[in-house]
């Protein structure tokens, strides 16, 4: 059955709510276990300060981002509904395109910076060409997507298991090499928090697609949370540890883990379990497809994505992967901030996710007032020809006289100001349905 009839009746019995609070957490849990989490943690160390310090910013970031996550994995576990087709009681039908097409643009973004990191890690460990493991781990991603609801009860039941025996001994293997603080200089503490925020709420848009399949709010909140929180901590401590231990060379986070004792076969279990990220992500970007063309069968849809992000992946720089886990901040933080005040603080009736939900485009305000504060004290920067961006908002800092260093957090400034004006223009009219 194709997933249009899951999306136009999301509660019916192909949902197949079979899903637990074990089940959610171990499925999320495995797919916060991904290589690129060490890899962004070159992003947030903070060269100069204690490690403690660090690690305190991993922590802050990744409760405050697996909360946010949770949120929407709760919301879709009590509507049975995948996340872009929940966005419609939001924003209406039509408008739900919008995050909709946001959302098919970091898929195709997550799975091609997935099947890169695999495969350059694969050719690392094997001394070989990257474009064979390419290849691989694309079709890989792609035949799970195929079969999306087994890949996920095998990602929940075993592949956390084998991540964790293999991230376990790298730590231990690094704690052993008596990791020191890098010397340098870095950025602030809430741009370290920043950077590991953006993590979990990337999956923001995506998180319901398979908590639908939860069998309660309760569950799917605090497996979501916990799971994906706990592999974030896991992975971003890892990756500063690695690089404390083993990156004074200038060795990347790759490199640092193989320089550990048998670190090649601990790596190469890693990348076994990373498959399913590139997998998670190709199967959402066609299950968000479906909520724009329903008709489109997923299967067409999957095998499209799939190729598309293995041919990204051949030509990708991985200097990009910074700028864009700034710019996943900066649009789905403030969406979730407009989500949580409409759907969980401010009474409301039934929540609409028909395709007659009616249009609320008064609520693209507070989006993008959140994403434009992001910009205001964080504003993306972008190498070459992207510098444009960068510099633009940069004289917009200028003009209203705030310090491009801060310090601030762009995700908290982004998440109050969407918030707050959403239960500004929301509350005055539940207030009056309520009398």
């Amino acid at each position: 059955m194709s997933s249009s009839t899951a999306v136009a009746a999301p509660t019916t019995a192909e949902a197949g709510r079979t899903l637990g609070f074990r089940d959610t957490t171990g499925l999320f849990g495995s797919l916060g276990v991904s290589l690129l989490l060490p890899v962004a943690a070159t992003f947030a160390v903070l060269p100069g300060r204690p490690l403690w310090v660090t690690v305190l910013a991993i922590v802050v970031g990744a409760v405050i981002g697996s909360v946010l996550l949770g949120l929407g994995a709760a919301a879709g576990a009590r509507e049975g509904a995948p996340t872009m087709v929940l966005l419609r009681g939001l924003l209406g039908r039509r408008l739900s395109y919008l995050p909709t097409v946001l959302n098919l643009a970091q898929c195709v973004g997550w799975a091609t910076f997935e099947i890169f990191i695999m495969a350059s890690a694969a050719a690392k460990v094997l001394h070989a060409p990257k474009w064979p493991f390419v290849l691989l781990a694309g079709v890989a991603a792609t035949l799970m997507a195929l079969r999306p609801l087994g890949a996920v009860r095998l990602l929940a039941r075993y592949a956390i298991w084998a991540a964790l025996i293999a991230g376990a001994y790298l730590f231990v293997e690094v704690l052993r090499a008596d990791p020191q603080p890098l010397t340098g200089e870095g950025g602030s503490f809430w741009t370290a928090v920043d950077v590991v925020i953006a993590m979990p709420v990337s999956w923001f848009p995506m998180v319901a697609d398979y908590t639908r399949y939860t069998r309660g709010g309760r569950a799917a909140f605090a497996g979501t949370s916990i799971g994906y929180g706990a592999a974030t901590i896991a992975c971003f401590v890892l990756g500063v540890l690695a690089l404390s231990a083993y990156g004074a060379g200038g060795l990347d986070v790759v490199d640092a883990l193989l320089a550990v004792p048998l670190g090649a076969v601990a790596l190469a279990v890693l990348l076994v379990v990373e498959v399913d990220e590139a997998f998670a992500n190709v199967y959402s970007t066609a299950v968000s497809a479906n909520n724009i063309v329903e008709r489109i069968d997923r299967r067409v849809l999957v095998v499209a994505v799939g190729t598309l992000a293995t041919l990204l992946a051949l030509a990708v720089d991985i200097v990009s992967y910074e700028p864009f886990l700034f710019l996943i901040g900066a649009v789905f933080v403030p969406l979730v901030g407009v989500f949580a005040i409409a759907y969980f603080v401010l009474p409301r009736g039934r929540w609409n996710v028909s395709a007659t939900a009616p249009g609320r485009p008064w609520l693209l305000l507070p989006w993008a007032a959140g994403f434009v504060a992001y910009q205001l004290t964080l504003p993306t920067f972008f190498p070459d020809a992207g510098r444009q961006w960068t510099d633009w908002w940069l004289a917009r800092q200028q003009d209203l006289g705030i310090d491009p260093a801060n310090g601030f957090s762009a995700s908290l400034v982004s998440l109050a100001v969407a918030a707050v004006l959403t239960a500004l223009m929301l509350l005055p009219g539940r207030l009056r349905s309520a009398r």
